[in-house]
């Protein structure tokens, strides 16, 4: 059995959602059924209890991303997200726009989002010149899920982003400067975990209260350095959430490795001891 880890999707005046087969879940190394299965699932449980569930239908394949974009419009998710291909990897902006253009035209009535996480697909196009002219070829487009470093480029998206569009920003040790760029909503496997204190972190900058918005994300950084000090990856964040919420999430898929309980424990540990 496949048990997918979700990552909350957490939007300034308190609206949760569900991102479901990204890479916390490890989409990238589940069979197409799988994630069907998958997205099935958290539809069934999502819907009623949240405020939308979003899919990420992105994959190698050209053909499999449209299949799973159709999937995903037959159960009534309520948007997809696509990340870049990164084995044959687009080597310019608008070849990346034509397959993120071909993969929408699969399912063109849902909002559809570009998933940029340049640090795992080795696609280093800037997000920004992916979005030029983007509405026009993707009249469903509603926004990036950006988890990159480059806080300019992320800048220069929310210069151009159009009203109808969502910065949901994936780095979770930078988030107060994504908000103060434009963010207006953010996704972070750590969310999982600490969603509460992000949530008064985004409470916070909304009310104007840098101080208390700073405290949070000093502490969260001071979590993450630790974790990457004693290693930190899917499989480790993976049994970490089991030790946290008591759930049984099971190993990660091959090649990452699993991680003892007594690793995951000391990050605990420490999550408990920053934010008591």
């Amino acid at each position: 059995a496949v048990f997918c880890v979700v990552v909350l999707v957490l939007i300034l005046f308190n609206l949760i959602l569900l991102s479901v087969n990204g890479t916390t879940g490890e989409s990238m190394s589940l069979s197409v059924e799988e994630r069907k299965k998958l997205a099935e699932e958290w539809c069934k449980r999502g819907h009623g209890k949240l405020e939308q569930v979003i899919v990420h239908v992105g994959s190698m394949s050209v053909k499999e991303s449209k299949e799973l974009a159709r999937h995903a419009a037959e159960i009534g998710v309520d948007g997809i997200a696509v990340i870049s291909p990164s084995f044959f990897k687009p080597k310019t902006a608008g070849a990346l726009r034509t397959f993120l253009q071909e993969v929408a035209s699969a399912a063109p009535n849902l909002p559809f989002y570009f998933y940029h996480l340049p640090a795992f697909t080795g696609v280093n196009i800037p997000a920004r010149d992916v979005l030029e002219g983007i509405e026009q070829l993707i009249p469903s487009f509603r926004g990036v899920k950006f988890s990159g470093n480059d806080l300019m480029d992320f800048g220069l998206c929310a210069s151009y982003s159009q009203p109808s569009w969502s910065l949901l920003y994936g780095v979770d040790e930078q988030l107060l400067s994504a908000l103060v760029i434009g963010a207006n909503g953010a996704v972070g496997s750590t969310y999982n975990y600490v969603g509460c204190h992000i949530k008064n972190l985004m409470s916070a900058f909304e009310n104007g209260d840098l101080v208390q918005a700073k405290a949070i994300q000093f502490k969260l950084q001071e979590l993450l350095k630790y974790a990457v000090q004693v290693g930190f990856d899917v499989g480790v964040n993976k049994q970490l959430m089991s030790e946290i919420s008591g759930l049984t999430l099971g190993p990660p898929r091959l090649p990452v490795e699993p991680c003892s309980s007594a690793h995951a424990q000391s990050i605990k540990q420490k999550l408990i001891s920053i934010f008591a």
